[in-house]
C-alpha cells in the first residue's frame, strides 16, 4: 500500500493538503472494492458448496464492505469541493456523514446475519467439512488484517475518519472470519454444528463495531469535546506572547480536518495602548493559521494589572476557592469598590459534573471571604473548555 501511494499520489508527504487526502482516500476505496470483491466470490461459491450459511453471510459482508467502498469513494470526493454561498465551511463533513451511512449498513447486515444465525440454530444442517473453506477462511483474515492495518496508518497519518470507519470494519471481519474458522475446524472433531451459533457471533461482532462507528460519528455530528492536546496547544502559542496574562472561554468548531475555528478571549494589561495590544492580537492570529491551520479569533479583555486593592481581594479569592475545591477556576476579576461595600466581578469555572446552584457557591464562596468592607458576589458560572 505504501507502494500503491508513493506511485499514485503526487506530494503523498503534504498530510494536510485537501488535494492529497482525497486522493489517499480514493485509492483506499479501489483497494478496498477489489479485495471486498475477491472474498466475496470465493466465501459465497464455497458457502453454497458446503451449505455453510456463516460462510455466506461473512461473504455478504464483504460484498457490503464493498458497497461502503464505493459510498467513500464518492464522499472523499465531495468533501473536496470548495466553500460555497450555501456551504461557507466547506463540505468536509460530508466525510462525517458518509461514516454515518457506513455504520447503519453495517448495523443493518448485523441484525440479517443474526436472523439468518439464528434460523441454523434451530434448524442445523449437516456437516460437510472441506479443506478449501479452511483455505479461504485463512485467505480472507490475512486480507482483512492487511486492510485494517493500512486503512488504520492512513486514518492517523490523514487525518481520517472514514478510513478510521474502514479500518475498524475490517477488524471487525478479522475477529467474525476467525470465529467462523473456528467453527469449521470444530464442529466435525465435536460432532456438533457450530456454524448458526458462530453466525450469533459474527452478527455480534458486526454489531458492536456498528455501535461503535454510530456512536463516534454521531457525538462529531452533536459536537463533542475538543481533544485537551489540541487546546492546550493553541493555549501555549497564545499564552508564548508577553502581551497575553492569560487565556479562556475557548471555543473550538470542527467542520473537518483542515476546516477548524477557535474563538478565545485573552486578559490583556488595560494600561496598555489599545493600538499597541491589537496588533499582538492580530500576530496571535495569524501565527495559529500559519503553524496550525486554524482560523483563531481573540477578544480583548482588559484587566487592571499592579492595582493594590484589585491584588488584595484577588488574593482572597484565590484563597477561598482553594479552600473550597482546588479544580474551580474563575478569571476576568475586577473590583468595584465604594465606601461601605466591594462588587467582586468575575467568572468562576467548575466542572461539568458539580451540581451546585448558583446560590449556594455564593454563599460558599461568601463564608471564605473575610473582608472589613461588605462583599458582593457578581458571578458568571462557566465549565471548562477541556
Amino acid at each position: 500500500m505504501n507502494f500503491l501511494v508513493r506511485r499514485f499520489i503526487k506530494n503523498y508527504q503534504d498530510t494536510k493538503d485537501a488535494n492529497v487526502r482525497t486522493s489517499v482516500g480514493k485509492l483506499s476505496g479501489i483497494v478496498g472494492i477489489f479485495s471486498n470483491l475477491f472474498l466475496f466470490v470465493i466465501k459465497f461459491v464455497i458457502g453454497t458448496i458446503v451449505h455453510s450459511v456463516s460462510i455466506q453471510a461473512d461473504g455478504v459482508n464483504n460484498l457490503t464492505d464493498a458497497g461502503s467502498n464505493i459510498i467513500s469513494i464518492l464522499s472523499f470526493h465531495l468533501a473536496n469541493k470548495p466553500a460555497d454561498k450555501d456551504h461557507p465551511f466547506g463540505h468536509e463533513r460530508t466525510e462525517t456523514i458518509a461514516s454515518l451511512f457506513v455504520g447503519i449498513l453495517i448495523l443493518v447486515l448485523g441484525f440479517e446475519t443474526a436472523k439468518e444465525s439464528i434460523s441454523k440454530v434451530i434448524h442445523p444442517g449437516s456437516i460437510d467439512f472441506r479443506i478449501a473453506s479452511v483455505i479461504i477462511l485463512l485467505i480472507s483474515i490475512i486480507v482483512k488484517f492487511w486492510m485494517y492495518a493500512y486503512n488504520k496508518k492512513l486514518s492517523k497519518t490523514y487525518d481520517s475518519s472514514l478510513l478510521e470507519a474502514t479500518a475498524l470494519d475490517s477488524i471487525s471481519d478479522v475477529c467474525g472470519t476467525t470465529a467462523v474458522l473456528v467453527s469449521t475446524l470444530l464442529s466435525p472433531v465435536l460432532h456438533f454444528n457450530l456454524d448458526g451459533y458462530m453466525g450469533i457471533v459474527v452478527s455480534g461482532i458486526i454489531l458492536y463495531g456498528a455501535y461503535g462507528l454510530l456512536r463516534d460519528m454521531i457525538n462529531s455530528l452533536i459536537g463533542e469535546a475538543p481533544d485537551p492536546e489540541l487546546v492546550h496547544n493553541i493555549v501555549d502559542m497564545i499564552m508564548a506572547h508577553p502581551a497575553i496574562l492569560g487565556v479562556h472561554d475557548m471555543m473550538l468548531h470542527n467542520y473537518g480536518p483542515n476546516k477548524i475555528f477557535a474563538s478565545a478571549h485573552v486578559e490583556v494589561d488595560s494600561s496598555k495602548d489599545i493600538f499597541e495590544t491589537h496588533d499582538h492580537i492580530d500576530n496571535i492570529e495569524r501565527e495559529v493559521k500559519k503553524n496550525m491551520n486554524i482560523d483563531l479569533v481573540l477578544h480583548m479583555d482588559p484587566v487592571k494589572v499592579n492595582d493594590p486593592d484589585t491584588e488584595l481581594y484577588r488574593a482572597k479569592v484565590v484563597e477561598a476557592i482553594h479552600q473550597i475545591d482546588p479544580k474551580w477556576r474563575f478569571h476576568d476579576f475586577r473590583i468595584v469598590s465604594g465606601p461601605t461595600h466591594v462588587n467582586l466581578v468575575f467568572d468562576l469555572v467548575i466542572p461539568f459534573e458539580e451540581k451546585y446552584a448558583q446560590e449556594e457557591i455564593e454563599e460558599m464562596l461568601l463564608k471564605h471571604i473575610e473582608s472589613d468592607k461588605k462583599i458582593y458576589l457578581v458571578l458568571t458560572i462557566d465549565h471548562p473548555y477541556a
